[in-house]
């Protein structure tokens, strides 16, 4: 099957000349030789239900489920508006990934429960009227005491991917993290930034030490300004939500040769999928 019109709108387009083994490239394909049934193509998005008129009294009514209507951006208040939001947007492999935490979800709920356990300590008798959240930390400077965490997979939620989150981080003011198990490849994510815009990085660390060195160097080379590396992961838990769709979307960028060696395991959720890559 051609696959180009599902494989081309989310993967890096370097993907090939990456980390595709020459071995494998088996030469051009003529297009006049690519028939209909060659071509793989997304399914169908099912019509809005119509509405039915309502039914004379005295009979059964049957209810109709509505299309969701994205509302507009100014109408969410809070964090907690936009994951209701995406819960009913998103693909059920995407939410089903993002949203998920292992096993019973123990650590999530209380992860929740500590932020909530945060108080402001209010200021008496103070001028407000001015007031200046500016700081900086690891030697990047930021409008909010924050930053964009990285988050792998981000083409997952939206086309723009993490290019689009390099651009709010300018925006917002505020430095912003890349992730290794990136939708788009380091180059692109790194030619999205401003003049001057502060990055930070994460590495999980390959079992092929040289892509990870070869990784380090570049983002040396780009003037990142600070690597955070992930270390709470030998053993990914099981997100049984996740692990409920077999994930069949884009692998992260990195991932090309093991992709192509047959050991990444999608049968259990997009967590499992992007993780051949982490030593």
């Amino acid at each position: 099957k051609d696959a180009t019109a599902l494989f081309d709108p989310i993967h890096p387009k370097d993907i090939m000349d990456k980390l595709l083994k020459p071995s494998l490239t088996m030469g051009n394909v003529d297009p006049a030789t690519i028939k209909d049934e060659h071509i793989a193509k997304p399914p169908e998005k099912k019509a809005p239900a119509k509405k039915k008129p309502a039914a004379p009294k005295g009979e059964a009514v049957e209810l109709e489920v509505e299309e969701f209507v994205k509302p507009p951006l100014a109408a969410m208040l809070n964090t907690f508006d936009f994951e209701s939001v995406a819960r009913e947007t998103m693909e059920p492999q995407a939410w089903g990934y993002y949203s998920s935490g292992g096993d019973d979800e123990i650590t999530l709920r209380d992860n929740h429960m500590a932020f909530q356990r945060i108080t402001m300590r209010p200021r008496i008798l103070v001028n407000v009227r001015e007031i200046d959240m500016n700081t900086s930390f690891l030697g990047a400077s930021a409008s909010l005491p924050l930053y964009f965490t990285a988050t792998a997979l981000a083409k997952l939620a939206h086309p723009d991917g993490e290019v689009g989150i390099v651009k709010a981080a300018k925006k917002a003011g505020v430095p912003y993290m890349l992730p290794t198990l990136s939708s788009y490849t380091l180059d692109e994510m790194l030619e999205a930034r401003a003049p001057g815009q502060e990055l930070f990085a994460q590495l999980y660390v390959n079992p092929e030490r040289s892509r990870s060195e070869e990784y380090v160097k570049k983002l040396e080379e780009a003037g990142v300004k600070a690597l955070f590396v992930t270390v709470d992961a030998p053993q990914l838990g099981r997100r049984e939500k996740d692990m409920r769709n077999k994930f069949t979307q884009q692998g992260s960028d990195v991932q090309g040769e093991d992709e192509e060696s047959g050991e990444v395991d999608r049968s259990q959720g997009a967590t499992r999928a992007i993780s051949s890559y982490i030593d």
